[in-house]
């Protein structure tokens, strides 16, 4: 009897990572490859097809470490906001705009002004910014000439869904972070698409993430000929998933290069709540788990922390003496503060006599973990109070950063995965090839 697997593929900002899960939930194999970014004055961007091949790269690493059995369902989450305009034929006519690029920023302003910067919130849940995908169309269409050919928009793991051999469907998490979804009637903003001055079957319907949308072609991948194919959303909300951090009183703290809280709450949501959430850094939309709001805080904690390691000339070799220093150094970093450690431009305070790498590394951490802090309130102040966290990410497998965010957000669970996008996906896969009957049914992590 052949063994039936699960494969999940997490396309991230940095990386693409991808998991074999067995139908039991454990994670088997892993393969990953890098995010080809180029660099641009703005930030970045890529060939949309690009994402297709390091979705294709990893998965081929990771089930070539499986030795035998078939995969029967695959599940595909990513990032937001970065997407793929593409024509009538299903090619690409404008390249990706990375979520964190610069590009968008005017638009935000003209849209707020436009259609109101409450009005906006209160309909979708986000803040006015380049972020959404709304503002880097309208920049496309302003700024690319071949983007008035693009008929369709498809979010990041909604194209690469496509190009294994699925259908066209936008995930709600995903089309929840676009600025184009009204929240509360799960269906697209007729007006957000006219001031973009898009058509109005520029985004496909939206549907739960765990939907089947096709089977992947033969050829494609080695024992996955006709495997479901299915969009496990957004990677934050998708990676609760994977880490089991999805009950009621759970807040899932995800580490990368962005980092982000999540908790799933019941709609509705009032309007006087959705401005509170995002006035503190909160963003409202649909959760992976079909039916669930979640109340998401993200930052860029990972690219922070990045760039105080490139300060302190430290590389991946050094780091474990870093983080030894800064465990040793005093709470508080001997009074140095890290000022606006997520913004643009961060400042250190209060450098003293006796600085060292150890102290400045500290000082970041704590910054970071401030912040974390600070959005954990926000999402408390709307929900309730937080009864389950739960840290995963790449950054959390650092011992410096889950100690000092123990000190600082209080005691958490680590759960035994590596790849808790990844196996989110997957196991949403399993939902979608109907061999787990929805995500009660799920494997815990082990």
């Amino acid at each position: 009897m052949t063994t039936e697997l699960l494969l999940g593929i997490d396309v991230g900002t940095t990386f693409c990572k991808a998991t074999v899960v067995s139908l039991e939930g454990r994670e088997l194999a892993h393969g990953r490859a890098r995010t080809p970014w180029r660099a641009v004055p703005s930030g970045a961007e890529l060939d949309p097809r690009a994402l297709i091949e390091v979705a294709l790269a990893a998965a081929r690493a990771a089930i070539a470490q499986v030795p035998s059995g078939r995969v029967i369902g695959i599940g595909v989450t990513s990032m937001a906001e970065t997407g793929a305009l593409i024509d009538e034929h299903g090619e690409p006519v404008a390249p990706a705009i990375a979520w964190h690029d610069a590009r968008g920023e005017d638009e935000a302003r003209q849209l707020a002004t436009e259609l109101g910067e409450e009005r906006f919130m209160i309909r979708t849940g986000l803040p006015v910014s380049r972020l959404c995908t709304l503002s880097k169309y309208r920049w496309l269409l302003a700024h690319h000439p071949q983007a008035k050919r693009g008929r369709r928009w498809l979010n990041v793991s909604e194209w690469v869904v496509y190009g294994l051999g699925g259908e066209q469907f936008a995930e709600l998490s995903l089309a929840s972070r676009t600025g184009f979804l009204d929240l509360a009637s799960r269906s697209w903003w007729d007006e957000a698409l006219l001031w973009a001055g898009a058509p109005p079957d520029l985004l496909p319907p939206p549907v739960p993430a765990g939907t089947p949308m096709g089977r992947a072609r033969p050829g494609l991948l080695e024992r996955a000929d006709g495997a479901v194919l299915t969009v496990g959303g957004h990677d934050h909300p998708c990676a609760s998933v994977g880490a089991g951090a999805i009950h009621p009183g759970d807040l899932f703290d995800s580490n990368g290069t962005a980092e982000a809280l999540v908790r799933a709450i019941r709609p509705p949501v009032a309007a006087e709540q959705v401005l509170r959430a995002v006035a503190g850094g909160v963003t409202i939309g649909w959760h992976v788990v079909a039916g669930q709001l979640a109340l998401q805080g993200g930052f860029l904690s990972g690219k922070a922390l990045q760039r105080f390691l490139d300060l302190l000339g430290c590389d991946e070799s050094g780091r474990a003496a870093l983080d030894a220093a800064a465990l040793a150094a005093p709470a508080g970093a001997a009074g140095l503060v890290v000022e606006g450690v997520v913004e643009d431009r961060a400042a250190l305070t209060g450098i003293g006599w006796d600085v060292s790498p150890g102290l400045v590394w500290r000082a970041a951490l704590e910054a970071v973990a401030r912040h974390a802090a600070g959005i954990r309130r926000t999402i408390e102040a709307i929900a309730g109070p937080v009864e389950r966290l739960v840290v995963t990410g790449g950054w959390a497998r650092s011992e410096a950063v889950r100690a000092i965010k123990r000190e600082i957000l209080g005691r958490f669970e680590y759960p035994p995965v590596t790849e808790a996008g990844a196996r989110g996906a997957a196991l949403l896969a399993g939902i979608a090839a109907g061999i787990y009957s929805g995500v009660e049914q799920l494997p815990p992590p082990a």
